[in-house]
């Protein structure tokens, strides 16, 4: 997967890293300490989610999850430790109710799987969606508007983003989740309210 390519070429250790990161608590030596295991992360995540978008967004969360836990854990090993707070990360979102429900079905849709016209009116909905993403990404601010489009459209890797737009590798990833975060609020109020 390029967007977890790692080009971190420090050799300074793991705990070392850890241990700069506690003390100065600027979160690019936590970013240099993941990069190197990404792709463990990743192949967890879609061990346990089965789908690579997901996975992908589960590796910005654990991120997330990495730079506060840090802080307040003793990690010896720090693979070992990171595979169990993948692991335990993506436990915790399969057991959340709305991973949970089952399909709701009503007579109206099962009437409309004997009708071909439902077809065309998916196409409908489906363009009519994705006018309203259009609109909703020309909302967003520069920087995650830039980064959202670079990954998601272009397929850039973070450390791509990073390069192109002269951002920091965690600035990238935090435009990115703060903008998928911003697209959805405005698509959801966007199919309430229209």
């Amino acid at each position: 997967m390029d967007f977890i390519k790692n080009i971190s070429t420090t050799n300074i250790s793991d705990n070392e890293l850890i241990i700069a990161y506690k003390q100065s608590n600027d979160t690019k030596y936590v970013s240099t300490l993941y990069q190197r295991y990404m792709d463990l992360v990743f192949g967890i995540c879609v061990k346990y989610f089965k789908e690579t978008e997901r996975s992908k967004d589960a590796v910005m969360d654990i991120f997330e999850e990495l730079v506060k836990k840090l802080k307040i854990h003793e990690v010896d090993y720090f693979k070992g430790w990171l595979h169990t707070l993948a692991r335990n990360y993506c436990l915790m979102q399969l057991r959340t109710p709305k991973n949970l429900k089952t399909s709701e079905f009503n007579s109206d849709s099962f009437v409309q799987l004997n009708d071909t016209s439902h077809l065309s009116n998916e196409a409908l909905e489906k363009e009519e969606n994705y006018k309203k993403l259009e609109d909703c990404i020309r909302k967003l601010p520069e920087d995650q508007k830039q980064s959202i489009e670079l990954f998601f459209v272009q397929n850039k890797c973070y450390n791509e983003i990073a390069e192109i737009t002269g951002y920091e590798w965690s600035k990238v990833r935090s435009y990115i989740q703060n903008g998928k975060r911003n697209l959805k609020n405005c698509m959801e109020g966007k199919l309430k309210n229209g």
